[in-house]
């Protein structure tokens, strides 16, 4: 398994981002290539080198589809944005996974965790002021929503000065 972002793929000159991609899939091979937050390399600017990176990586896919297994992640409206940003993509992606939100017990249990991890026990009392925090999250600001709890474990962790 090799994992990138958009800094692995893309350069800051013309030619350079098609051999930085080739050189990742060659690294690749024989197994499985997970490019996080993909929809960074879709950009309608004339400056920014990702579409040469994406154009790499379909005529890779195809050349190497026996040898490969691509994975690409990020959000589901900007990863809509990405597999339109070049033909090539939708019909090289054919399977799709939604992962749903957490729910706020699920939250709960992760803010538990991440204490856990900072080696501190939370009490029924703080799970409960917890869980109706989580309950009025707005929809949009929980999108990534398990980093939602982890961020507000790491602000109670930082305000208490406990760090």
């Amino acid at each position: 398994l090799v994992e990138v972002q958009r800094a692995d793929l893309v350069a800051g000159y013309v030619g350079q981002t098609a051999l930085k991609v080739e050189s990742v899939i060659r690294s690749a091979m024989g197994g499985v290539l997970f490019i996080d937050e993909a929809y960074s390399l879709a950009s309608e600017s004339s400056q920014d080198y990702g579409s040469e990176a994406i154009s790499t990586l379909v005529k890779m896919m195809e050349d190497h589809r026996h040898e490969l297994a691509i994975v690409v992640a990020g959000y589901r409206t900007e990863m809509e944005g990405f597999i339109r940003s070049n033909s090539g993509l939708r019909s090289r992606f054919q399977s799709f996974v939604d992962f749903r939100d957490f729910t706020d017990e699920e939250l709960v249990e992760i803010f538990r965790l991440e204490a856990q991890r900072h080696e501190y026990d939370i009490s029924d009392e703080v799970a409960e002021a917890v869980l109706g925090l989580f309950s009025k999250v707005q929809s949009e600001l929980r999108s990534g929503n398990g980093r939602l709890a982890r961020n507000v474990f790491e602000e109670m962790y930082t305000v208490s000065g406990i760090c």
